[in-house]
């Protein structure tokens, strides 16, 4: 048993979501991304003598849409506070947040859990719940709070060799920070905690988590404790990470580190530490705050905002489907994959077509036998298939022609056309993803049926024909037929292959292989 499996970590996160608002959160100043730097400041957002903030309604708007789709308790009545630090780029001396009234709390993050380490799971102290589909358990990670606040300006340090540069376009951006509880195990879980709270936001149109330009920031808070000791170990927190990836390497260097100093017999101080990226490690930036240093008070510029349960209610009405829940029904009620599902539910663009083309495969669609399962409802087939469409050839062309779904030709009920003549047997699906598919994003106006019959595509599924060609075939392989007999009934791919020759490729395959094995099995 090596020494590190004798410890486990406890990890807890704190991300900075940049809202995706015009204006910042005091000011009418705007948040374009990319203007020349300092020309988004006013004397506002500078902080100059005998100005005043104006509260963003958008913030208070997407900090409840967020604290409704993390199940969190929405707090009624919100005070400001000011925050004091002195940094370069925090052109005020101080920002305004929340301290005793954060405007969200409690609430949780579901993710597939990982297998446990041999030796019992680090992460004892978070809840476990049963798998969202038909795979692994998930782990709820639960959160502690999540409150309003402003973003600094940006330092540049490598620009100048003698000087560091300051942006101030970024001061006074709003934020959400969403603290979790400390129960978060390993690298790997912080990966997927995060990629969920990404693929959230998304959903909710309230930031476009774009790490690479500062949209979306994490800080982690580690420490390392011996297994079954209940206290926590002294933490460090790694801030300034641009990636998830680069989070799940710093957790884990991190992790190594402070049990090697453990290790060692050296005594470590809770501080804050950044990451490198190319050498893998985190390094000292200073000594770690504590609540007391910032010196927290309300806010006396802005009055406490009320937030009523009808105004909760009513944005409620505007949410739109959500991950986890989509995760759900295509893993219990439509019978998909874990693995379909979250390929269908990764981003919210391609979630939402597929519930469109979902919508259309309605009982009164299909006609014909077995186009229902036994409960009266679209079978699971169906569903399958039309997974499989937007998965494969329409995932294929939005990635060979650099496009998303909003600028794909076909509408969801165009492409249920053609799931409908490929399931009802009238073209086969190789026929319709490499002739039938191709020619309809051309022409999106024309019918998927119109098309197979102007190519003539349509599947011969007379039974009198088909039979015709099966006895062709058969015949053709006198001394194949007797090998079947015997036993080898993995020939029938032969006769299948002669009969798809002769009717040009256009036999039902059903039909034409149930046909051939009827009259194998009753030929002398």
């Amino acid at each position: 048993m090596s020494v590190y499996d004798k410890y486990e970590s406890v990890i807890g996160l704190e991300v900075h979501i940049q809202l995706l608002t015009k204006s910042k959160a005091y000011s009418s100043d705007s948040t374009e991304f990319g203007d020349l730097p300092n020309t988004n400041v006013s004397v506002i957002t500078l902080g100059h003598p005998g100005t005043l903030p104006k509260a963003n309604k958008k913030v208070l708007e997407f900090a409840v849409r967020l604290g409704i789709a993390c199940n969190c308790n929405i707090t009624r009545e919100n005070q400001y506070a000011r925050k004091n630090y002195f940094y370069p780029d925090l052109p005020k001396g101080y920002q305004i947040t929340q301290d005793k009234t954060p405007i969200c709390t409690g609430g949780y993050i579901t993710i597939k859990a990982p297998p446990p380490p041999k030796g019992g799971h680090p992460g004892d102290t978070s809840s476990k719940i049963p798998p969202s589909g038909g795979g692994g358990a998930s782990k709820r990670i639960n959160l502690t709070r999540i409150h309003w606040e402003e973003d600094a300006g940006k330092s540049i340090h490598d620009q100048d060799p003698y000087d560091t540069l300051i942006d101030l376009n970024r001061a006074g951006v709003p934020l959400l920070e969403m603290v979790s509880e400390p129960e978060i195990a390993s690298g790997e879980e912080a990966y997927k905690y995060l990629t969920e709270v990404r693929k959230l936001v998304r959903y909710l149109d309230i930031c476009d988590g774009n790490m690479e330009e500062g949209n979306l920031r994490c800080d982690a808070n580690i420490s390392v404790r011996l297994k079954g000791v209940k206290t926590f170990g002294k933490r460090t927190e790694v801030k300034n990470m641009n990636s998830i990836r680069n989070v799940q390497k710093a957790i884990d260097h991190e992790i190594k580190r402070q049990i090697d100093l453990i290790k060692k017999g050296e005594i470590f101080e809770q501080e804050t530490r950044g990451f490198d990226a190319t050498t893998g490690t985190t390094f000292s930036l200073r000594s770690k705050e504590f609540a007391h240093d910032y010196r927290y008070f309300p806010e006396p510029d802005l009055q406490p905002v009320v937030v009523e349960q009808e105004y909760i209610s009513e944005i409620k009405k505007t949410l739109p489907p959500l991950p986890d829940q989509l995760f759900k029904k295509y893993t219990r009620e439509f019978g998909l994959s874990d693995y379909d599902a979250g390929v269908l539910t990764d981003t919210k663009e391609i979630a939402l077509y597929f519930e469109k083309l979902t919508a259309g495969l309605t009982p009164t669609l299909f006609e014909g036998e077995g186009a229902l399962s036994p409960k009266g409802r679209v079978g699971e087939g169906w569903y399958k298939a039309a997974c499989n469409w937007v998965t494969g050839s329409v995932k294929s062309y939005l990635n060979e022609n650099a496009v998303e779904i909003d600028k794909f030709p076909l509408t969801a009920e165009k492409l249920s056309e053609l799931i409908k003549i490929v399931e009802e047997g009238k073209v086969s699906h190789s026929v319709a993803s490499q002739k039938i598919f191709p020619a309809l994003v051309l022409n999106p106006a024309k019918s998927p049926m119109k098309i197979a019959e102007e190519l003539n595509l349509i599947q011969e599924s007379n039974t009198g024909s088909l039979k015709e060609f099966a006895k062709q075939a058969i015949e053709k392989y006198p001394e194949k037929v007797a090998e079947y007999k015997s036993g080898k009934t993995g020939l029938i791919g032969l006769f299948m292959g002669e009969v798809m020759k002769l009717s040009k490729g256009k036999a039902d395959p059903k039909i034409a292989n149930q046909l051939v094995k009827e009259i194998l099995d009753t030929s002398p």
